[in-house]
């Protein structure tokens, strides 16, 4: 059929243009394709001299030919991104023409929609082109997905071709066209330019006027492609070929019919609609396998020499081998035996046997590519060996290996990718597979050393002043990898220079995180000579254990981090001198000059999320998988807390368990769901929807897979105990038993029987073949001090090794059961004051490792009654606790959002004494004396710097509350909770006076000068003035609510003014001698929490819960400002020295500045990322102290921060083991400075002169 007149009118307008811009050999190989130009015509074209020339050939050939023709040529200028030619023909498009030939029509609607033609090496694969057509008929009523996934270089874009170039799937299931995208890896922009070109496309075989701008955002074009979709293609197919990230699936969630080709099989889960799967072969048959190489070759099948047959065989099927050796007999077409020789003689050691590919395949066709690059480019590719697996590099970074320049470096890298030699992930990004490597690392062996050493003295050479801190992409590289160099190269000294280094670990812990630092301390250290491996191991456990804090923004100081180690260790010993040197610059550094002695037991430390979390430890131990309020499971290596995968899910996840074999991870999360993942692929196998009536608590599979089963447990009254076969769609026994939630379920040891933990006081024991309840046992009633309406819920259960025992916890106590007769056998009570939350039994030992709400985890001997061990460091509820298989290790995961890994041999009972922290501080020249209760409801006097008790009490019958010292005379005041006041004798203990008059809690106690007037505050609302000695009282009554504190007026001994605040609201003043109440101000709405007089005792401050500080005037007692801004309850204030300024802190851990001559606010101190607690200071501000020239500001909270007044940045932060700081006490030079953690641990602080 002659061209239409229409089309030929505008190719004649348009050819100046067209010769001008077109190259026709691009655009011819699409045409042949189409079969609207024949090879003779190609070649008519080709043989002219200039592209000018040929592309003036090519007009007059559209001019000859018809319409057909002239609609491949445009399809042609589409694919070669000719945009602006295409327009030129766009408005005198020809109508398309059936032609009577079914593959004529078939050609013309995949030419049309983009479809690539077939390679020029092409074998029909039946199975999977079918199996692919099976699912594609699938869409043919309701829009959905097919994914075709695979190994690199497995066919899958050509078998996604091949399956829909069938003429009745056209016809039946995509009538309105097929639409081909090549993806790869995208950004942004490139993915908003596919989809305006898949729109243009789309718009210009629509009869409608088309849009007048392309859309200029991924949300309209999102949403232009929808339009086109549904108004005018619903039936039609897209294709995304080479699909790598999620987001671009995303992109494309339009309610169509698409089919991706991707290596990544989960990627459709972030998708919604119907989902199928197709997975692609990684080799063909010697059959199809010789086809190949007789296509590539270019010999005739029949005519291939005998060598063919053996190279086939030793490529063993892969289509990428046989491709390559194909693509080199091509070039080199007498080479057959050569090639066959190279492959015989290669025979290469499998370095990862583990490894699912087929090493010897690819390794021997990698060896025939590298003997046929020139001898300067095999060099050069030699060098490759020295990356690390997985790792991508740039031309950027190979330049700098190469020594050669960017450009250069570019070429030769694109070389190689065009010989197969090297992959690219995306523009100017490179990486060898992991076969290639393994090749080059055999090939190379005996230079590796040698390769190595040269890459780290040209990191020594660039980096001779310092190592890199920014991010770019050497910098990165260097940051991650400088370690594997020096190990690699053998060289023992740098190495240790390296990681021994606490410059290094700050700057690869800022960028990389801690795991990158633990890991090359487990991979190298045994590198190091005997003395340096034990100093690597001090670094270990150094980030092991603090390595969490480097998650914290902004990053901390790591010398300060470092000087809070053992005063012994290298660690230490090196922060000391980089703390001494940049203090002579100002720098403020804090040494502790106290060794705690409360050792670290645990072996690492992990903060995964915010929020609550639940953790499950692997059966070998080597892994750790965690769930929280995130909608994600998170899988860390258990040796250095390295994150090995992260599933994302639709809903917060509740809990999981690791399959006996750890192959498998079970997952349940808040929509009452279970899905069982794959844990080394990261994909879900299988999805168990909703059965379960409420909420999920608990999951875990049998102890053997011999007949592998999950037990689900959960809320609610019915439903709440479940079994499930992995093979089967739906639960394979509902347990009957319980008529209250169910907390927790396990399986015997010997997986014959599952028991259930219950609110209802009882753990059920079932069947496990037929899930039927065999016995109960009444845990409730082992409780005699509890009433029939009392409820004891059963928070879990554990058998012992033998089957013959389960132990329980439930309200304060674990209680062991003998199983045959559900007689109570063992009944342990760790502490009155403590709930047990969870419990495991060491599957090989007698242990018993109980979780506490004190914080605490505690291991028992369940044979001899006896407590072996406490693991103190978790700063909140311990929720869970679980024994590794061979019983080497501990989990522990806790409120406090970590995670502790626990070496059990080496826990053992603490000697240490924990204090608590309601203290009080004598500073006496160089000495410091403090007091403080202890754990044991004892009273200590200690010296503060040494440890050394100076007094210890016997143990009071009431809890101790708070505590003064006093220097002249030499005692102690203590009050207790049922009111009772008692004057210690120092350092004899002998009690000098027991004052009694409060009725309830004595809060504060606070000597006079002349040390021989001692006052008291209570939770009566009551202030009483005791002179001691006497027993002598007066008591000063007014306040409505509990007094938390009062002040004295003046450190003049003849002013004998006391200020007093309470919850009420109310400051009130007094006279000490008379009783007399001198003045009563009703300051705030809401509780005061705190108060203070200013030096020149001009002013006074209050803050309160009703989220403000008032400053008052102490001559008028009038109030003089309201200081507003702060959002939360103002814990604390303080006023500097000067008496110009004061420090307001709040429960959201917030520091203000506000100047006192006019209440306005001076400054922020700087508003830093929240940390885990959702605090600027991990906590309540509960101390602020100035220093003597009102320049520096000390704050305690979470941790203790120093600022700079003026500037209002933080200086340093100090973080101590535990939390919750109530109280900082400052020497009067401001150089020392102590306080005693929430677990009880006591810090004596000296800045480092």
């Amino acid at each position: 059929m002659a061209l239409d007149e229409r089309a030929h009118a505008c190719l004649l307008r348009s050819r100046h243009k067209l010769e001008e811009v077109m190259k026709p050999d691009v655009l011819l190989d699409h045409m042949i394709s189409d079969e609207a130009v024949t090879v003779e015509e190609e070649d008519t074209i080709t043989n002219q001299k200039t592209k000018k020339e040929q592309a003036a050939a090519l007009v007059e050939l559209l001019l000859k030919k018809g319409n057909s023709c002239f609609k491949s040529f445009y399809n042609a200028l589409l694919k070669e991104e000719y945009e602006e030619l295409a327009c030129l023909l766009t408005s005198h498009l020809p109508p398309t023409q059936i032609n009577s030939n079914p593959q004529y029509h078939v050609q013309t609607v995949l030419s049309e929609g983009g479809v690539p033609p077939r390679p020029e090496a092409f074998v029909h694969r039946p199975t999977e082109e079918d199996e692919i057509r099976e699912k594609l008929y699938k869409l043919q009523k309701q829009p959905g997905w097919v994914t075709v996934f695979g190994m690199a270089g497995s066919g899958k874009s050509v078998l996604a071709s091949e399956a829909v170039r069938h003429k009745a799937l056209i016809e039946e299931c995509f009538p309105e066209g097929i639409h081909w995208l090549s993806i790869g890896r995208l950004d942004k922009p490139d993915l908003l330019t596919k989809i305006q070109t898949l729109c243009f496309r789309l718009e210009q075989n629509l009869d409608s006027q088309p849009f007048h701008r392309p859309p200029s955002t991924l949300d309209e074009a999102k949403e232009r492609l929808r339009f086109l979709v549904i108004r005018k293609y619903a039936r039609s197919l897209l294709i995304l070929d080479d699909v790598w990230d999620s987001t671009v699936l995303k992109a494309f969630d339009i309610n169509c019919r698409i089919l991706l080709t991707t290596r990544n099989r989960s990627l459709a889960d972030v998708v919604n609609g119907n989902k199928h799967e197709v997975e692609v072969n990684s080799g063909v048959d010697e059959d199809k396998a010789l086809e190949i190489l007789s296509q590539l070759s270019k010999v005739e099948r029949y005519k291939l020499p005998v060598e063919a047959l053996s190279i086939v065989k030793k490529c063993k099927g892969s289509p990428l081998a046989v491709s390559m050796i194909g693509s080199l007999l091509r070039e080199n077409p007498d080479r057959w035996g050569y090639y066959l020789g190279q492959l015989e003689k290669k025979q290469f050691r499998r370095i990862r046997k583990s490894s699912s590919y087929n090493y010897e395949a690819l390794d021997q066709a990698m060896a025939a590519g590298i003997e046929d690059l020139p001898d300067d480019y095999r060099e050069l590719y030699n060098h490759l060996a020295v990356l690390h697996k997985d790792i991508k590099v740039t031309a950027k970074l190979m330049s700098v290996f190469w020594d050669l320049d960017q450009v250069e470096a570019e070429d030769i890298l694109s070389d190689f990718v065009n010989r197969a030699m090297l992959f690219v992930d995306q523009p100017n990004v490179f990486y060898l597979h992991d076969l290639q490597l393994d090749f080059l690392l055999e090939q190379n062996k005996n230079q590796l050393q040698s390769l190595h050493t040269k890459v780290v003295r040209l990191y020594q050479h660039r980096y001779k002043d310092g190592p890199p801190t920014s991010r770019d992409e050497e910098s990165l590289y260097w940051i991650r990898y400088l370690a594997y160099h020096m190990a690699n190269a053998n060289l023992s000294q740098e190495l240790h220079s390296l990681l021994l280094s606490l410059d290094w670990i700050s700057v690869k812990g800022q960028i990389m995180g801690p795991a990158h630092l633990i890991n090359d301390y487990l991979e190298y250290g045994s590198i190091l000579d005997k003395e340096n491996s034990e100093m690597c191991s001090e670094f270990q456990e150094f980030l092991s254990l603090s390595g969490h804090y480097l998650e914290q923004r902004p990053f901390p100081d790591i010398v300060q981090l470092a000087l809070s180690q053992p005063h012994t260790s290298e660690v230490y010993r090196q922060a000391r001198l980089l703390a001494q040197e940049r203090a002579k610059d100002g720098k403020l550094y804090f040494d502790v000059t106290n060794e705690t002695s409360v050792e670290s037991l645990s072996r690492l430390v992990i903060h995964p999320y915010q929020g609550s979390l639940f953790a499950s430890l692997s059966n070998d131990g080597t892994k750790i998988a965690s769930c929280g309020a995130t909608k994600n499971v998170k899988v860390f290596k258990a040796t250095s807390g390295e994150k090995l995968t992260e599933i994302q899910l639709c809903d917060e996840v509740v809990c999981c368990a690791f399959s006996p074999d750890d192959s498998l991870l079970a997952v349940c999360s808040s929509a009452k769901t279970i899905q069982v993942w794959s844990v080394d692929k990261g994909i879900v196998l299988r999805t168990f929807q909703e059965e379960h009536q409420g909420q999920i608590n608990h999951c875990v599979f049998t102890n053997t897979t011999h007949r592998l089963l999950l037990a689900t447990c959960s809320s609610g009254e019915l439903l709440n105990a479940m079994l499930w076969n992995l093979n089967k769609p739906t639960s394979q026994n509902t347990m009957f038993g319980h008529f209250e939630t169910v907390n927790h379920c396990c399986f015997s040891p010997d997986d014959a029987y599952v028991a259930t933990s219950s609110n209802d006081g009882t753990v059920q024991l079932f069947e496990v073949p037929s899930g039927n309840n065999w016995k109960s046992i009444d845990v409730k009633g082992a409780f005699k001090d509890v009433d029939d309406d009392d409820e004891v819920a059963v928070r879990c259960s554990s058998w012992t090794a033998d089957g013959k025992r389960i132990v329980c916890a439930a309200r304060n106590a674990a209680l062991m059961f003998d199983v045959e007769t559900a007689d109570l056998l063992l009944e342990i009570r760790p502490s009155f004051f403590s709930t047990v939350l969870h419990c495991d039994v060491c599957p090989t030992s007698n242990l018993l490792a109980l979780a506490l709400s004190n914080y605490a985890v505690e291991l028992w001997d369940i044979e001899e009654n006896t407590k072996k061990a406490d693991c103190s460091g978790h700063l909140s509820w311990v929720e869970r606790v679980q024994f590794s298989r061979d019983g080497s290790q501990l989990l522990s995961s806790s409120d406090d959002e970590t995670i502790r890994l626990w070496e059990t041999k080496k826990l053992h009972m603490s000697s240490a004494v924990f204090l608590k922290r309601n203290s009080d501080v004598l500073f006496n020249d160089n000495n410091i004396i403090v007091s403080a209760p202890d754990h044991c409801n004892r009273l200590q006097v200690r010296e503060g710097r040494t440890g050394d008790v100076l007094l210890q009490s016997e143990k009071k019958p009431s809890r101790i509350r708070c505590t003064c010292l006093c220097r002249d005379p030499p005692v102690v005041g203590l009050g207790q909770e049922d009111g009772t006041v008692q004057v210690l004798e120092v350092p004899s203990g002998k009690p000098l006076a027991t004052l009694l008059g409060h009725t309830k809690t004595v809060l504060h106690c606070q000597f006079t000068h002349n040390g021989q007037t001692l006052i008291t505050s209570s939770e009566d609302s009551t202030i009483r003035v005791w002179k001691w000695p006497s027993g002598e009282c007066q008591v000063l009554q007014g306040h409505k609510e509990q007094v938390r504190c009062f002040a004295l007026l003046s450190s003049s001994s003849n002013d004998s003014r006391l200020l007093s605040w309470s919850f009420d609201g109310t400051v009130k003043v007094w006279n000490t001698e008379s009783g007399q109440k001198l003045q009563d101000v009703d300051a705030h709405q809401g509780a005061i929490l705190s108060c203070h007089v200013s030096p020149d005792g001009r002013l006074f401050a209050t803050s309160s819960a009703d989220k403000t500080a008032k400053l008052w005037h102490c001559e008028a007692w009038q109030w003089a400002f309201t200081l507003t801004g702060h959002r939360e309850c103002v814990r604390s204030c303080r006023f500097s020295w000067d008496s110009e300024c004061l420090a307001t802190g709040d429960d959201n851990g917030e520091i203000r500045l506000w100047n006192v001559n006019d209440g306005s606010l001076l400054r922020v101190c700087s508003r830093e990322v929240k940390d885990s607690t959702d605090s600027f200071h991990g906590g309540w501000v509960t101390d602020l102290h100035f220093s003597p020239d009102s320049s520096l500001l000390v704050s305690a909270g979470g941790y203790i921060k120093w600022w700079d007044v003026k500037a209002g940045v933080a200086l340093q932060t100090f973080y101590p083991k535990g939390n919750a700081l109530r109280k900082i006490h400052v020497s009067s030079d401001f150089s020392t400075f102590v306080t005693v953690d929430s677990i009880g641990i006591l810090y004596a602080l000296q800045r480092v002169p």
